[in-house]
């Protein structure tokens, strides 16, 4: 099967998800949105208010932090994929708790699985945790391996990640947004030599 039916299919069974008590509380699921060929996935945390109304990932104050973060580096939100890793909001943009992502990682799996990303950019430390873990690494403070990059091998190739602060963090800690400037171009440098 091609890879965009596989995702559409997949995005069907988010949209129609009832695995978690989010389900009950949301307007839209989040599957995610970009190119089905990207090479650089971003893996959010959980969609927000503006997302959950639009059933789009990082379309609110955020996520125009990431549109500007790309342009920086000459990409679009069509060149990348972006995804949550809680494909559905949290009750007043709190942070996903275990039962949550444990029932919704699966979704983020088979995502990374169909899309082959040779970059996964996780955004913020609970995407951080999940996707080092998944790949066999230690999760340690985001503050300490921000920008860092971590090479695993997959059934499909290797695969680098490279966390990162989620963009929101611009918009409370405005000195931060300097450190994500940074990460970012250190994500086009990797995104050349891959």
């Amino acid at each position: 099967m091609a890879k965009d039916e596989l995702m559409k299919k997949l995005e069907e069974r988010i949209r129609s998800c009832k695995k978690c008590p989010l389900s009950a509380l949301r307007t839209n699921a989040v599957p995610g949105s970009g190119s089905y060929d990207a090479k650089v996935m971003f893996v959010g945390e959980a969609p927000g208010y503006w997302e959950d109304q639009k059933g789009l990932p990082f379309v609110g104050r955020a996520g125009k932090v990431l549109d500007e973060l790309l342009s920086e580096i000459g990409l679009k939100r069509e060149d990348v994929y972006i995804t949550n890793i809680v494909k559905c909001r949290p009750p007043n943009n709190r942070d996903p708790n275990e039962d949550e992502i444990k029932a919704c990682s699966p979704y983020l799996d088979r995502q990374i699985d169909i899309i082959r990303p040779k970059i996964i950019v996780p955004l913020g430390r609970h995407s951080m945790s999940y996707i080092l873990r998944k790949f066999g690494f230690e999760a340690e403070p985001i503050s300490r391996i921000h920008g860092k990059t971590f090479e695993a091998r997959t059934l499909f190739g290797k695969v680098i990640i490279m966390p990162m602060y989620h963009p929101a963090v611009a918009l409370y800690k405005p000195q931060l947004k300097e450190e994500l400037r940074k990460d970012f171009k250190k994500l086009k440098n990797v995104l050349m030599n891959t």
